[in-house]
């Protein structure tokens, strides 16, 4: 079913998974499109975000933000137009930003809503290279990272939305960036279209013997967005007085119970300690929320003048975005992945 006008499809939390998400934790609702009330707006959304942090909204453990409640409408950003408007800052047509959810239709009362220029060409950027996950590289890099010309940066998923924003930056800051990525497919890309001095596969049997072969220097800055065994072949690179933004544990996230081995928490406080490593976590709009607008200046000059390249993964249709959402945590995305909700900007 495409989108209509009068049908709301709202794709809900049946059930918190437990392990890796499967279809039976999401379900289709239909309900009729709502009227805004005074000062509201009825936004359409034709573009949804799909982003890693999502599973942590979908258990209900202890975390920096609510969990989605069991049948509530599933959190996430999408692009959209204002359909109908009572509000005295929004008009019919606008296009507009917001965190619209997995559904047709929202409505807001204009709170975390931010209007998109007219005649933005490709909308979708301002949920990836122009959104989130290029603001969380902008500044997790930059104010945490820290980077000076000629040092050695690494990054994990190096293909994807964040990583591959954060490669990029740290070329344009004059260093030695190397990627790390899931198949030769995506390393090639990350070396031949982005413009890295080396990528890794992870998946390879002698993974860490090739990180380390790449960074015979050491490590001087590591972007952390996936943990796990790849985290581990990093810890012994790292060089003294390293920087560590660390934004996403992907590798972690279906985790039900402590990975089994020996406990490496001794470990990674000794190398923190020894080497007088910095390694902080950050939240981006919590965190950097009122700086949006200095990265947005930067990197749309960049983006236009081609210092920076992105790829979109585009899935069509709202009710493939769980099967999307279950393919990003195993890795099959290859670009920011977003699902176009409305395939014509005039509904049915």
């Amino acid at each position: 079913m495409s989108q209509t006008r009068t049908v709301n499809r709202q794709i809900t939390l049946a059930s918190r998974p437990v392990g890796a998400p499967t279809a039976s934790d999401f379900k289709m609702l239909e309900t009729a499109v709502s009227a805004p009330a005074e000062g509201q707006v009825l936004l359409r959304n034709l573009y949804l975000s799909l982003d890693p942090y999502m599973r942590g909204r979908m258990s209900d453990a202890p975390s920096y933000a609510a969990p989605v409640g069991i049948g509530e409408v599933m959190g996430a950003g999408t692009v959209a137009r204002v359909e109908t408007s009572r509000h005295p800052d929004y008009r019919v047509g606008d296009l507009v930003l917001a965190y619209g959810g997995w559904q047709d239709f929202t409505l807001s009362d204009g709170s975390g809503v931010s209007r998109l220029g007219a005649d933005m060409a490709r909308p979708s950027l301002a949920l990836g290279v122009l959104g989130m996950p290029g603001f969380t590289a902008y500044m997790g890099l930059l104010d945490i990272g820290q980077p000076k010309a000629g040092d050695t940066v690494v990054v994990a998923a190096a293909s994807g939305a964040v990583g591959s924003v954060v490669g990029q930056i740290a070329k344009l800051k004059g260093c030695r960036i190397v990627g790390i990525a899931g198949g030769a497919e995506k390393c090639r890309y990350v070396i031949d279209e982005l413009g890295f001095d080396d990528c890794i596969d992870h998946r390879a049997g002698d993974f860490p013997a090739r990180l380390a072969a790449a960074c015979a220097d050491g490590i001087d800055v590591y972007f952390e967005n996936v943990g796990g065994a790849v985290f581990d072949a990093v810890l012994p690179l790292l060089n003294p007085k390293a920087r560590i933004p660390v934004c996403g544990l992907v590798a972690n996230y279906n985790d039900t119970a402590l990975p089994p081995g020996p406990d490496r928490l001794g470990l990674l406080a000794r190398t923190l300690l020894t080497r007088r490593i910095k390694m902080q976590g950050f939240i981006i709009f919590d965190d950097y929320g009122d700086r949006y607008g200095e990265f947005l200046a930067v990197m749309a000059d960049w983006v236009r003048d081609g210092k920076i390249k992105y790829r979109e993964d585009i899935v069509d249709g709202l009710e493939n975005a769980p099967q999307a959402f279950i393919g990003l945590l195993e890795g099959r995305n290859f670009g920011k992945l977003v699902v176009r909700i409305a395939t014509s900007d005039t509904p049915a």
